[in-house]
């Protein structure tokens, strides 16, 4: 039971402080996820299960590079490379997956999406070539696209269900153990930890529509949306973020993308990989099930990102699924909204970029609608805008 004469004592401290009794209207912080925020938290509605992670510890994947193979686990892949045994290996290209035949003892996994978006289609025969290698994971559906592209946290969601229900009305409910779920987590930081939580909620409660219980893999990377060319060091600080946020929320696998926007070296991509080892070994973030788990804030929030997940899910069945939805250009539609009116927020400062909107070095040089296309799901990241 919340302590009322506690919580009214903390009202009265933070009155003292503000010097203002309207201290409701001071502290209150729009968001454009539609997300009801309070500024204190004494009590949750209702408590929310504890969702482990399919790994009992998280991946830290690295781009392959021949100098990481001692010390490094997990690798992305983009080409082959012979003899990487008791390795945990993610497949990112088409061509590869064709020609590897993992052993039993090998740990591969698809990070290559079936769906393709621009066609309005599910690319069946690779999915069954996929389906028929011996892959831990073998079917990845990628929602890091349409984080990139602007889409709010529940329409990700909304999005990744009914993605999930056209391939298990093309392919069976057998394939609900086999699906990877690619994800760009963002700079919100608790949201984007609720985010990866409610996601565990909803797709848990679709698979009981089917008799079973899974919980879904979820290979987590850095989101393009929020770096910059310029002041490169500062994404380095939005990605350590993004990781911390990731880890914290139960990816059973991370990936930080390269923070030079522009261009990679070998350096960039060893800072960029040993983001996740400092938050691993340093702080010991990577092996807890559920760490935000009973935080009335992050409870919250997880719980209204799931409810409004889960009712996008069924507006996208109820008018025809994922699949039509895209060839009548609803989804692009919706999340071009979405996208130009973060991007505003953006020009207008209500988002803060440091060294781009905030303590600026660049100055607006394109509009949203220079950025931006209603019919078409495009990777757009907010600096572009003064680039």
């Amino acid at each position: 039971m919340p302590n009322t004469e506690s919580f009214t004592n903390w009202e009265n401290l933070v009155k003292k402080q503000l010097k203002t009794e309207d201290i409701y209207t001071i502290l209150n912080k729009d968001n454009l996820e539609g997300i009801e925020v309070k500024p204190m938290y004494n009590a949750v509605q209702e408590p929310l299960k504890n969702l482990p992670k399919v790994e009992e510890s998280t991946h830290l994947v690295a781009a392959y590079h021949e100098s990481l193979e001692e010390d490094v686990f997990a690798f992305l892949l983009e080409q082959n490379v012979e003899n990487l045994q008791e390795k945990t290996i993610f497949i990112n290209n088409k061509d590869l997956a064709e020609h590897i035949s993992p052993e039993d003892t090998d740990q591969y996994f698809s990070l290559i999406d079936v769906f393709d978006e621009k066609a309005g289609i599910i690319n069946e025969q690779l999915a069954k070539e996929l389906l028929g290698k011996n892959f831990k994971r073998n079917i990845c559906i990628d929602i890091s696209l349409h984080q990139n592209a602007g889409a709010a946290i529940y329409q990700q969601l909304g999005i990744a269900l009914a993605k999930t229900k056209e391939l298990i009305e093309l392919l069976g409910e057998g394939i609900l153990n086999k699906i990877l779920f690619r994800i760009a987590v963002g700079g919100n930081y608790f949201f984007e930890m609720a985010k990866l939580r409610a996601f565990k909620l909803v797709f848990n409660q679709l698979t009981k529509e089917y008799g079973a219980d899974e919980i879904p893999y979820i290979f987590a990377e850095t989101s393009w949306r929020n770096k910059a060319v310029a002041d490169a060091e500062n994404n380095l600080i939005r990605s350590t973020l993004e990781l911390a946020s990731a880890m914290i929320g139960g990816a059973d696998a991370v990936y930080s993308n390269n923070y030079l926007v522009d261009k990679s070296t070998a350096n960039s991509e060893e800072i960029s990989f040993k983001q996740q080892i400092v938050l691993a070994y340093e702080s010991i973030i990577n092996v807890f099930e559920d760490a935000s788990n009973g935080s009335y804030y992050v409870e919250d929030i997880t719980r209204q990102i799931a409810e409004k997940a889960w009712d996008l899910f069924v507006e996208i069945e109820e008018n025809g699924g994922y699949l039509e939805q895209l060839k009548q250009g609803v989804i692009q539609k919706e999340i071009y909204k979405h996208a130009v009116e973060e991007q505003k927020w953006v020009e207008e400062g209500k988002i803060k970029l440091i060294g781009v909107n905030l303590y600026p070095k660049l100055e607006v040089k394109k509009s949203a609608d220079d950025l931006y296309s209603e019919k078409e799901i495009k990777a757009v990241r907010w600096a572009e805008m003064f680039e």
